[in-house]
């Protein structure tokens, strides 16, 4: 895979709450340089992030519920609206990881849509399952709901919890979608090598605050 096409599958990432507004710049700078797919960062900053990724063909990526997933689903709903009206093209939710291990199904699939409903036809949503905390099963079972309720891809971490992205998680998320559906590997992903990885075994997005150095090892590989 040359560089140019590993690039446009990379969220920018930088969600640390110490992050400044110098901090936020950088990362957008970074991503028009490489071109990454979008910047990935918390919803006080999306007006800023908009401004600066104008008339680039970078996205802007925001965050609802994150990083527990347990608040109240109308909040989720409401800061995934706020943030696609202040300028964000895709939301990576966290789902609610409680009801789903209490078999509550009909509860984490119905905080799902309702992201998916505020958001329209504006924004993708990105549904974090925390896929360290899963046993297999969960992972099968957190999928289908993720797909059955209309949002775009199933993600494996937030980053803020257990080990973050692995490549059976992947292959697991994958075959549980099937193809066509977007599955994000994201948190610990910090080589190029291991970012090919997860991209082979089925990750159409990659979430990482180490973009610019997995390029730079790609364009030193080359």
């Amino acid at each position: 895979m040359k560089p140019i096409e590993l690039n446009r599958l990379i969220d920018h990432t930088l969600l640390k709450p110490e992050a400044s507004e110098a901090d936020i710049r950088r990362v957008c700078r970074e991503a028009i340089e490489y071109d990454f797919f979008s910047v990935c960062i918390n919803t006080h900053y999306v007006p800023l992030v908009a401004r600066e990724l104008a008339g680039t063909s970078v996205k802007v990526c925001s965050i609802a519920g994150f990083p527990l997933g347990a608040v109240d689903t109308g909040v989720k709903a409401f800061e995934a609206a706020r943030a696609v009206e202040a300028g964000a093209h895709e939301i990576d939710m966290v789902m609610n990881l409680g009801a789903l291990k209490s078999g509550d199904r009909a509860f984490a699939a119905d905080d799902i849509a309702r992201v998916v409903a505020a958001c329209g036809s504006a924004a993708k949503v990105k549904v974090i399952i925390e896929a360290a905390v899963l046993t297999d099963d969960e992972k099968v079972m957190a999928c289908g709901l993720v797909k059955g309720a209309g949002a775009h891809f199933v993600k494996t971490s937030t980053g803020f919890g257990p080990p973050g992205a692995n490549v059976r998680d992947v292959e697991i998320m994958r075959a549980a979608v099937g193809p066509g559906f977007g599955v994000k590997a994201s948190a610990g992903i910090r080589t190029a090598v291991f970012a090919l990885e997860l991209v082979r075994a089925g990750a159409t997005r990659i979430g990482t605050s180490a973009s610019v150095a997995i390029m730079e090892e790609l364009k030193g590989s080359t």
